[in-house]
This record gives structure tokens, sequence and C-alpha cells, in this order.
């Protein structure tokens, strides 16, 4: 082969390749992988008219760590090309962004194996042929730049990308929460970074009920949910422990009532054996014995005073016939 066309031999410092081999089932030598640099996103306005803030590009540079490139965003094994093993926000000094804030870009570094089968997706990144990348992550917030408010709130009415005074109408893409993938793409929407982006943003239509969440983890695989999602969970568990503990205290009660009938009508029956019968019952045949013993444990006790009068109406004249002896 020509010089142009063999597979190139980037090597990775002893520090990146220890990095890297967290990745693999067995340790690699420098000779054995080829690691390169991209830039994933940055804070300017993109074609799109919208942008990651300072803060999101830190949120994504913890979450892209270990993240697989694929190509045109197509999630198939065989489109596994390179893995991102570190990732860092920089500052370009003296470079502005549309919207003249100092200009920040997360950039990446990514190994692939340095193998024949690899020769080719290596030889088009060194060329410069496969180098646009796009991000695929979701956020929790698109604010629009005009009034600060939420794309979905009803009350924003401005339209990316049209100019409301001297502002800019953009979105501002905040608190990133899960990062998907990055993609070699032919076309970038980020025009200095050369990267483009599908992302997710967080409708409160989509979120999930507490029926889904509780649906989700019946599945017993690994999920993720939102903020949003956590504190309805959150919120769920803690009604049931109230409601559980008002419960437990009715339960004693008619436990406690059970007992009582039990020692009126059965008294040959130990305590330690009633607990055991108790212990087998739910609230409900619970009830139902004591409605039972308690007809019962009428014939042993009366449940009612001597000299209840019942419902009769009492005349002045006999109001007391009760009292007669």
């Amino acid at each position: 082969m020509t010089e142009d066309t063999k597979i190139s031999n980037s090597k990775p410092t002893a520090e990146e390749l220890e990095l890297i081999n967290k990745y693999t089932r067995r340790p690699f030598t420098a000779d054995e992988v080829y690691v390169f640099s991209l830039t994933l996103c940055d804070n300017d306005v993109d074609r799109d008219f919208e942008r990651f803030t300072v803060e999101s590009l830190f949120e994504l540079e913890k979450l892209f760590v270990g993240k697989t490139g694929i190509v045109d965003h197509e999630s198939k094994s065989k489109n596994q090309t390179a893995r991102i093993f570190m990732c860092k926000v920089e500052a370009v000094e003296g470079k502005k962004t549309l919207t003249g804030d100092d200009y920040f870009r997360l950039t990446a570094k990514a190994y692939i194996p340095n193998t024949e089968g690899n020769r080719e997706t290596i030889i088009s990144i060194d060329s410069g042929i496969r180098k646009e990348v796009s991000v695929g992550c979701a956020v929790s917030e698109s604010v629009c730049s005009v009034c600060g408010k939420a794309y979905s709130d009803v009350g924003c009415n401005h339209t990316k990308g049209k100019i409301y005074g001297d502002k800019l109408c953009y979105a501002e893409l905040m608190s990133p929460y899960d990062a998907y993938e990055w993609s070699f793409v032919a076309v970038p929407a980020q025009r200095e970074a050369g990267v483009t982006k599908s992302f997710k943003k967080l409708d409160k239509r989509n979120e999930k009920t507490v029926e889904g969440i509780m649906k989700s983890l019946e599945k017993r695989s690994e999920v993720a949910f939102t903020k949003a999602e956590c504190a309805k969970l959150f919120d769920y568990i803690k009604e049931l422990e109230k409601n559980a503990k008002a419960g437990r205290e009715y339960r004693l009660s008619l436990e406690a009532e059970f007992t009582r009938l039990m020692a009126l009508t059965e008294p040959m029956i130990s305590e330690s054996t009633v607990k055991a019968a108790m212990s087998s019952l739910d609230t409900a045949q619970l009830k139902e014995f004591i409605s039972a013993y308690a007809k019962k444990a009428e014939g042993v006790l009366p449940l009612k005073p001597q000299l209840y009068s019942g419902k009769k109406e009492r005349s002045k004249a006999s109001k007391n016939n009760e009292f007669t002896i």
C-alpha cells in the first residue's frame, strides 16, 4: 500500500491508554489502538437556531464519556466505529459566539482498534473525509432567548430565527440528563464545531404517570426517570407510608377487639393461640370473626347496660319506671 493509504499509528499516551483499557476486555497496547480528537458541540447558535449553555456543556462532558460513535444515527452494532474515553470543555481565547459571549466547546478523544478491518475508517478520518459528527442527547429544558419561557409553554409565541427588537430568537438547551450516542454525519448544524445534534426535550405531556413508572419498574430492567418522575415516585411512596401507618393502627385495633371477644367467649384458648390464629387472617376475615364473636359474647356478658331503655319514649309520669324495685 502507498504511504497515503497505510493504517495510521496515532498512538495514545500512557495516561490515555489506561483510560481506554477501562472499556476493553483485555489490556490493549498503544500499537493496537488508533486515537483521534473531535469536537462534539459548543455554546454558539447553530443553523437550527439552538445552542447549549456553558453549564450544559459541562454536564455533557460527564455524560459522553464511554459513549459509542456510530454512523448516521443508525443504532446498529455493525455501525459502531469508535468509543469516547475522555471529554473536556475548553474556552477558546479571543473567540466569541454569534451573541457576543465567550466561546466554549466540548472536545473529546475516541479510540478505534488499529486493525486491517478498520483501515478505511481510519483513513477517512485522517484524510478529513469523515469529520463532522452529531451528538444525540436529552435535555430537560428548551428556553426561548427572548421571553425566557419554555417553548412548550402557551405563553411563548416567538419563532426561532426571527429578531424581536434587537434580540435574536433561539432556543437555549439546558439541563441535559442523558447522552445517547455520537455519530459521523455528512451535514453539520453547528458551524464552527462541525457538529449536528439531535435531542429530546422534556415535555411534561410525555412524563410518565405513577402507573407508568410502576409498569417500568415491573420489567425488572434498567430504567431512567426524569426529576419530575422521581418526584412523583417519591410522593407516591410517602403517601403509601402514610396509608400503611394508618392501616397498621386499624389492624391493631381489630386485633385488640378480637382478643377481648375471644377472652370472653373462649376462655380456654390461650392468648398465644389467639395471636397465632389472628396472624393467618386478613383484615376482612378478622372483621368477620369479630362480628360473629360479638354476637356470641352477648350471651356471656350483655353488651348493653342493665338500665338501657331502648327506644321507648318515656312520659313524665313514668320516666323513673326503670328504677322501680
